[in-house]
């Protein structure tokens, strides 16, 4: 296992010294698939986070910015909309297509993703980016199969079930695992027929705006995905506010979860989702393979740097090998 750290951050190393010409072609806003500038015209600083250096400048969204992105998807969810009338099957085939989208451009999602979430760009290029494809394109296979039922009930009656998208969806993510979360997101929301209005965190912008470039070219209807980059005092408080919001979901803290929640029964009751991790445990038997269980444990903590929402938080050993376990794992951090 350390042989195969060490080699993934050789290799990291060396890709990290030909990003610094990698280009951030996308900073604006993302509003009925154009680009925007801030309403108020501010910006905010994309930093690496392993020089501490400027990426570049982003645009700032606010209030008023979010106003006009679930206007738009609104307006993308009105019945008589392309995407409302469109083809399950359809949807399905624009999720498949972004899927391929992110396959060409697999090498620059990863330094991008890299460089502004500062994980190593082979992790990024073999885990983060085959993950969120796989999200994407395994959605894409539902979204011609969720059906409902006919209900058998007595009298001359016919009754059935149909499941019908909620509407336009607020969605909060974080900075740990941006592409990932983004896909997270996105995928089941389109596969259902909803429209989105997402803030990616402030930190961890980048990646999610190249993204809505791809959304664009596969041929998603304007006002179906719709990002606006800030801060989450503005932007997500503005977002799970919104009396036109139906749903929103967020990705992060307790802290922040219990404001989304606050904010989403204070103004429409709108349905709230919230991940905000959880105290994952490992038990160790007595008859398991300890070396391999403390190794296990190990990546179990330290992945993704220790900033995972499933990450170990409980190292639980039955019997009488405490002692011998405690010292192994604290010979492997060390």
């Amino acid at each position: 296992m350390i042989v195969q750290i060490g080699r993934i951050f050789a290799i990291s190393r060396r890709l990290r010294n030909t990003m610094a010409t990698t280009p951030v072609q996308f900073t604006k806003i993302f509003i009925n698939n154009e680009w925007r500038n801030s309403i108020s015209g501010k910006t905010f600083q994309s930093i690496d986070p392993s020089t501490e250096e400027e990426i570049c400048q982003l645009q700032e969204g606010n209030a008023a910015d979010v106003d006009v992105a679930v206007e738009a998807a609104r307006s993308a969810f009105d019945y008589a909309s392309p995407w409302r009338r469109m083809d399950a099957s359809q949807r399905g085939r624009l999720l498949s297509r972004l899927a391929d989208l992110m396959e060409r451009d697999r090498q620059l999602l990863a330094e991008l993703e890299s460089m502004d979430n500062g994980k190593p760009v082979t992790v990024a290029f073999e885990r983060d980016i085959p993950i969120s494809i796989d999200c994407i394109r395994y959605h894409s296979g539902w979204a011609d199969k969720i059906h409902g039922k006919v209900v058998p009930v007595d009298g001359e009656f016919f009754a059935y079930t149909r499941y019908e998208p909620i509407g336009v969806i607020g969605q909060i993510i974080p900075w740990n695992v941006p592409l990932i979360m983004f896909a997270w997101k996105i995928a089941p929301a389109l596969a259902c027929g909803n429209t989105i209005v997402l803030k990616p965190s402030e930190e961890t912008t980048i990646s999610s705006l190249h993204m809505c470039s791809l959304i664009k070219e596969a041929g998603f209807p304007p006002g179906v995905v719709n990002v606006v980059p800030g801060f989450g005092s503005t932007v997500g408080s503005a977002i799970s506010h919104h009396m036109d919001v139906d749903k929103v979901a967020f990705t992060g803290s307790e802290p922040v979860g219990r404001l989304v929640m606050e904010a989403a029964s204070r103004s429409n009751l709108k349905g709230c989702k919230l991940e905000l991790g959880g105290k994952s445990p490992c038990i160790v038997f007595p008859d398991a393979d300890l070396d391999e269980a403390v190794m296990t444990s190990h990546k179990a903590v330290f992945s993704n740097q220790v900033s995972n929402t499933t990450i170990l938080h409980q190292l639980q050993i039955i019997g009488d090998v405490c002692c011998w376990a405690y010292i192994t794992v604290v010979d492997v951090i060390l």
